[in-house]
């Protein structure tokens, strides 16, 4: 029976779904949330469910003492990272630091206290020319075109590692692109800042080469459904789990906002992540577990588009 669950990074875009997603999955559970605040995000912690037992920790994963606030727990979240893959160049040496070592420091703690850790990687650690990638594909496969994929690329060997030397019991999540509302959602990846630009008439900045490049995707209903699986069924088996809602294209993905802004303008940028590749990521290792996806990107577009509605100039 889970008792005790710790989220670090509790107040960002997936966290603060999560956590108010967890008392009616685990009535009577404490759930200790752990943020550094640096993003400001207080409206994650306006209105939690009245029937969870949350405890609040302004906590730095990078320099605080995790063991007092993990001792007991049976899993612990590590959400606690750097998400701007595009901006990650700028900041390759804060990002090493600030994510793969919150990382190392949380699967540490974790090992002292002997709680589980559910990891948080990216699908962005797949660079391949094959149509599709799974979980078992080799190294040439694995070509990060950015910073941020390198580093979760290098956090998911450091846990493989621990697992073998220490015992640690993990399971890494290899997420698509998050999409869907929550209190601390952000607006720097597609598809949420498609839906931001569409509705405040601003143009939509897609990279040049990404029109029609085929992506994985996340609806965050499926993102937090996936959490809690891991939960209920202790799957701490040391596995890299891909898992995606849907694999599309940009062009998709626009179709379907003009659906509700049908007057959208188109503006191609250039990155240094921009590539010619275009793959699908198969999600079938994490479906042959039992776990059924039931998100849906028209929908998470409709729902992202109507709570911005008010904001269009």
């Amino acid at each position: 029976m889970t008792k005790k669950i710790v989220v670090c990074g509790a107040l960002g875009h997936i966290g603060s779904r999560l956590i108010r997603t967890l008392p009616d999955q685990y009535p009577g559970v404490e759930i200790m949330l752990l943020d550094n605040l640096s993003s400001q995000r207080y409206s994650s912690l306006f209105n939690l469910p009245g029937n969870g037992h949350y405890r609040f920790f302004e906590k730095d994963v990078l320099t605080d003492d995790l063991a007092p606030v993990l001792q007991g727990a049976d899993v612990v979240v590590q959400l606690a990272a750097l998400t701007n893959a595009a901006g990650s160049f700028e900041i390759r040496e804060k990002l090493e630091r600030e994510n793969y070592l919150a990382t190392e420091r949380v699967a540490q703690a974790c090992l002292m206290t002997g709680s589980a850790l559910i990891n948080i990687s990216s699908t962005s650690v797949y660079g391949t020319q094959k149509d599709v990638v799974d979980e078992d594909c080799g190294e040439e496969d694995l070509q990060p075109q950015s910073p941020y994929a390198e580093t979760k690329l290098r956090e998911e060997k450091l846990l493989a590692g621990l697992a073998q030397s220490d015992g640690l019991g993990f399971v890494t999540f290899r997420f698509g692109t998050i999409f869907g509302v929550s209190p601390g959602m952000r607006f720097h990846t597609a598809v949420n800042k498609f839906c931001w630009q569409a509705v405040t008439g601003q143009p939509i900045t897609v990279w040049r080469t990404a029109l029609n490049q085929v992506r994985p995707y996340l609806d965050l209903e499926d993102a937090v459904s996936a959490i809690q699986f891991v939960m209920r069924g202790n799957l701490y088996d040391g596995k890299i789990y891909n898992v995606l809602t849907v694999n599309a294209t940009v062009n998709e993905i626009l179709d379907v906002i003009r659906r509700h802004v049908p007057d959208i303008a188109i503006e191609y940028v250039d990155t240094r992540i921009m590539n010619q590749l275009s793959y699908h990521v198969a999600n079938q290792r994490f479906r042959s577990r039992g776990f059924e996806f039931h998100g849906d990107l028209g929908r998470g577009i409709a729902d992202t588009i109507s709570l911005l509605r008010g904001v269009r100039s």
